[in-house]
Formats: structure tokens, sequence, C-alpha cells
């Protein structure tokens, strides 16, 4: 593993724990203020959105976040991440595919762009290479 697939693996293991906790300010450092997010097929820029959802007051709640067959691919300042998700909380459960690039800046590493696709139970995560975060919110 190269150090720059190292870094961004260590940082995506700080998002999940921004889920879980929630933590803001992860969302506030490292989403690119011009960042662009395709949702199910909407594009849309969500930094102040997602910035806000993560306030401890506003959070919406996960107990467990998993991330299953997480890929890096590097590319110079650039790292491309796929993988998919599991998130479950007291409002039920939700899979995704993701896709998400990050780019080294002068002031750090930024995700710039990213995708997101929910999934249904019938196609929800593999269970090979399995990387998981757990938290206990009440």
């Amino acid at each position: 593993m190269s150090s720059v697939e190292r870094e961004i693996a260590e940082l995506e293991e700080l998002l999940r724990q921004a889920d879980l906790k929630p933590n803001p300010n992860f969302f506030q450092t490292y989403l690119d203020d011009q960042m662009v997010l395709m949702v199910d097929g909407d594009i849309c820029s969500p930094k102040a959105f997602i910035v806000d959802k993560h306030q401890p007051n506003k959070a919406q709640k996960f107990d467990r976040v998993e991330v299953t067959d997480m890929k890096i691919l590097e590319q110079g300042d650039t790292a491309i991440v796929t993988g998919y998700g599991n998130y479950e909380g007291p409002d039920g459960r939700l899979a995704m595919n993701f896709m998400r690039i990050w780019v080294k800046k002068e002031d750090g590493w930024k995700i710039v762009a990213g995708s997101m696709t929910h999934l249904d139970e019938a196609r929800a995560v593999p269970s090979s290479s399995r990387v998981t975060a757990e938290i206990s919110i009440h």
C-alpha cells in the first residue's frame, strides 16, 4: 500500500467515525467548498447541507456504519475511492454503493466529488474486505 493509499484509508476511517459520532468539523475540513455530489442520479453541491446534518442536535443517528469492498486508486495528487456501505440506526437501514474523489490541495486532502446510489437489500453490501466502525449512540 502506498503512502497516499494509507493516508486516504485513514481519512475514510475518520469519515466513518464522523458519520457515527457525529462530527461536523470533519466535513467542514475535508469537503471541498465546491464539492459536487451525485445521489441516485441527481447532482448537488451539498457541503453546507452535510455539515449542518452532522451537527450534534440535527444529525441522523447511526449505531453502525459498515464499509466493504473499499478500493483506493491513486492517480498522483488524486485518489478515487469506491465501495459499499451499510448504515444502521433507530430509523432503519440504508445500503449504498459510493465513489469519492479526493484531491490533495495546498491545505490538504479534500473530497471534490462523489456519487452514492441507494441499494435494495438484495444488492446490499458484499461480505468480502469488511471494514467496520461501530459505536452506540443514546
